[in-house]
C-alpha cells in the first residue's frame, strides 16, 4: 500500500456515516439487510419484516407494500414514529399503516434475527427483555438509523477524542474541538458531528465551515432546517416538536399555543384526491413566534419551506397570516394554519 501526504492550510472532515446494525442481528446483505442494501435488491420478497419506525422504516414500508409486500414493522419503543409529534404520527398512522397489509409489533424489539431462507427473528419485550415469540420470514430490513463514520480517521494525532456515540465535537462555527477548545484549521460537517443527520444539512455544514475559513463569521440555525419523510403523502416538519416546544417554554418562562389547519378544506388537495393531511403551527403565545411546523400530505416536504423561512427570520403567527397565498394552491394549508393562531 502506497501512502501518500497531503497538506492544506485547512482540512474539512466529511466521512458521513453507517447504517447501525443492533447486537444480535447477522446481515448477508440479501435475506437481512440495511437501507444501502435494500434499494438494490435483485427480487422483491413476499414478507418483510422492518425493524424500526422511522424516516427510513417508513419510507420503506411504504414502497414495499405499494410494491405488494407483506411488512411486518417492529418498534422498540412503545409509540410508532418516535421522533414525529404525536398529531402528525397518529394521522400518519391511520394514513400510512392501518389500511395497508402492514402488521405493527411496539415495544418490541428484534433479540436475534439470522440470516436465511425463511430468516429467523426472535422478538422479546423490549422493557422487561422478556423472549415474546419467534417470527419467520422472507426477508428482513434493518432500520434502526445510522452511525458516523469516524473510526480510522487518525483524529487522535491532533489531540480530538469522539464522544461516547463516536461523533466528532464541534462548535457552531463546525470547528472541531478538542478537550472543548478549538483545534485551528480543522472542521468536520455532516452525519460525522452529530449535529442532525441531513443530506442538506451536511450541504448547509459545509458552506458554514467554508464561510468561516474565509474569515466570513457564520453559525447554523438547527431550528429553521426542515426534515421530510418521502411517503405518499409525505410528512415534514421544521423547528419544534409540542412536547420540545413546551419544554422550552417551561425553561424560558413561556407559554405556548398550536394551531392546525387540514388538507380536506384545501380545493386543490380535493381536487387532486389526496385530502388526507393535515398542518400543525406551534408557536409563542406572547410574541406569536413561530417555534415549529409540522404537515402531513400532498406535497408536504415543498410546502415546509415557507415555514422554513419563517422561522429562519423569527417571524409571528401575526405577521404571517397577513401574507397572500396564491388560490387554489396547497400553500393554503398554512396559509389557514397562520390565520386561526392569528384570531
Amino acid at each position: 500500500m502506497v501512502k501518500k501526504t497531503i497538506t492544506a492550510k485547512d482540512i474539512i472532515l466529511s466521512p458521513g456515516s453507517i447504517p447501525f446494525v443492533p447486537p444480535g442481528i447477522e446481515v448477508d446483505g440479501k435475506t437481512v439487510f440495511t437501507s444501502d442494501q435494500g434499494v438494490k435488491l435483485e427480487s422483491l420478497p413476499d414478507w418483510v419484516a422492518i425493524i424500526g419506525s422511522g424516516y427510513i422504516g417508513l419510507e420503506f414500508s411504504d414502497i414495499y407494500s405499494a410494491l405488494g409486500c407483506e411488512i411486518t414493522m417492529i418498534e422498540a419503543l412503545d409509540q410508532l414514529m418516535p421522533g414525529f409529534d404525536r398529531d402528525i404520527a397518529k394521522l400518519a398512522e391511520r394514513v400510512l399503516i392501518t389500511p395497508r397489509d402492514i402488521e405493527t409489533k411496539v415495544g418490541i424489539y428484534a433479540k436475534k434475527v439470522i440470516p436465511g431462507s425463511p430468516v429467523v427473528i426472535e422478538l422479546a419485550n423490549f422493557k422487561t427483555k422478556e423472549d415474546v415469540e419467534v417470527i419467520e420470514v422472507d426477508a428482513c430490513l434493518v432500520a434502526t438509523g445510522r452511525i458516523p463514520a469516524t473510526k480510522n480517521l487518525g483524529l487522535e494525532s491532533v489531540g480530538v477524542e469522539v464522544d461516547r456515540r463516536n461523533f466528532i465535537p464541534v462548535d457552531d462555527r463546525m470547528a472541531v474541538l478538542s478537550a472543548g477548545e478549538v483545534v485551528p484549521n480543522l472542521w468536520a460537517i455532516g452525519d460525522a458531528n452529530g449535529k442532525m443527520m441531513l443530506a442538506h444539512a451536511a450541504s448547509a455544514q459545509g458552506i458554514i465551515a467554508v464561510e468561516n475559513i474565509v474569515g466570513r463569521e457564520r453559525i447554523v440555525d438547527y431550528r429553521s432546517i426542515p426534515a421530510a419523510a418521502f411517503t405518499h403523502p409525505e410528512v415534514s416538519y421544521v423547528g419544534l416538536t409540542e412536547t420540545a416546544a413546551k419544554e422550552l417554554g417551561q425553561t424560558e418562562g413561556f407559554e405556548i399555543a398550536t394551531s392546525r389547519s387540514y388538507f380536506k378544506g384545501n380545493s386543490k388537495a380535493l381536487a387532486e384526491n389526496e385530502a388526507d393531511g393535515i398542518a400543525k403551527v406551534i408557536y409563542r403565545k406572547d410574541t406569536g413566534e413561530v417555534l415549529g411546523v409540522h404537515i402531513f400530505g400532498l406535497h408536504a416536504s415543498d410546502l415546509i419551506h415557507e415555514a422554513s423561512a419563517a422561522i429562519a427570520n423569527r417571524q409571528s403567527v401575526q405577521s404571517l397570516a397577513h401574507l397572500v397565498h396564491a388560490h387554489p394552491t396547497l400553500s393554503e394549508v398554512l396559509d389557514e394554519a397562520y390565520k386561526r393562531a392569528a384570531i
